[in-house]
């Protein structure tokens, strides 16, 4: 991809993210968020790292909404998103930086954060209940629970898919009150690309990996935070473990933590600086400050 096409396919405030973590001279840390959440989800993690000396940002996925009610207005805008183009997205906006990254990923977004670490452009990775990826065998029944509102219908691989409330109390809210469980839905939750469930779900049958191939062997892979939450229904940990066993055959650091009590929501939930403080621990540990 040529400079020109990379500056044309990152909107103008991800470009200036991108122009300020340059300016300031820090350490970038890159969030990548993952289905049914905008990039906005990350800003407490946001604050956190910027108040411990790093500069932070938050890219989208191509074309997302600005906002969780134009999302919601327009769940068409999400219908086609693949995991690669994702990807490259992301990698776009991280060849324009000036320091090689930190990057931390949730969900799909842990499993796109794993693809990068294996090009090898990633200081230090964090990966959170990443979706699986080639060779995670591992089908937990809450697992395909959590994915029917999806993978029931087929057509909903060209499709933008809300969740219920009820549906996105199974899959991501299991643990909390009702209340918070309401709260965080009417907060973050929007409509999600069908797509990457369908290339997931397809991952293991196709010869070549599909789009969630993960190179696990680069050995400019750099450090590798796996994290997972213990009560996860969407990505249960027998699918955290399963990626780690694969990644810890790397000749980097891979290092495997399960946080008790937590589903899916652990990012965005009333416990998320537990989580957070984990991975800020660890990334001030392998990543230059």
């Amino acid at each position: 991809m040529s400079n020109t096409q990379t500056t044309a396919a990152l909107a103008e405030w991800e470009l200036a993210e991108i122009e300020k973590a340059n300016a300031s001279g820090r350490v970038p840390v890159v969030f990548v968020h993952g289905l049914w959440l905008l990039s906005s989800s990350w800003q407490k993690w946001r604050d956190l790292f910027e108040d411990n000396g790093y500069a932070t940002l938050a890219p989208g996925w191509p074309d997302d909404p600005a906002t969780v009610a134009e999302a919601r207005e327009h769940p068409e805008t999400f219908a086609h998103k693949m995991v690669q183009q994702v990807t490259d997205h992301y990698l776009a906006a991280i060849a324009m930086l000036s320091k090689k990254p930190v990057v931390i990923g949730h969900s799909f977004g842990g499993l796109i954060a794993q693809k990068i670490a294996g090009e090898g452009v990633a200081a230090a990775t964090v990966s959170i209940d990443n979706a699986p990826f080639k060779g995670v065998l591992p089908l937990p029944l809450s697992a395909l629970k959590s994915a029917a509102p999806v993978l029931g219908n087929p057509t909903n691989a060209g499709k933008g898919v809300a969740l219920t409330f009820d549906q996105f109390t199974y899959g991501w809210a299991n643990n909390l009150p009702e209340d918070e469980a309401r709260e965080l839905f009417e907060t973050y939750h929007v409509p999600a690309a069908g797509a990457p469930l369908f290339q997931a779900a397809t991952a293991n049958f196709n010869p070549f990996g599909g789009e969630t191939k993960v190179d696990s062997k680069n050995p400019d892979r750099g450090p590798l935070l796996i994290i997972g939450g213990e009560k996860d229904n969407t990505v249960p940990p027998a699918i955290t473990n399963a990626s780690y066993k694969i990644q810890a055959k790397n000749p980097g650091i891979t290092v495997e933590t399960t946080i008790p009590g937590r589903g899916h929501s652990l990012t965005i939930d009333n416990g998320w600086k537990e989580v957070a403080d984990e991975a800020l621990a660890f990334v001030q540990r392998y990543a230059e400050a």
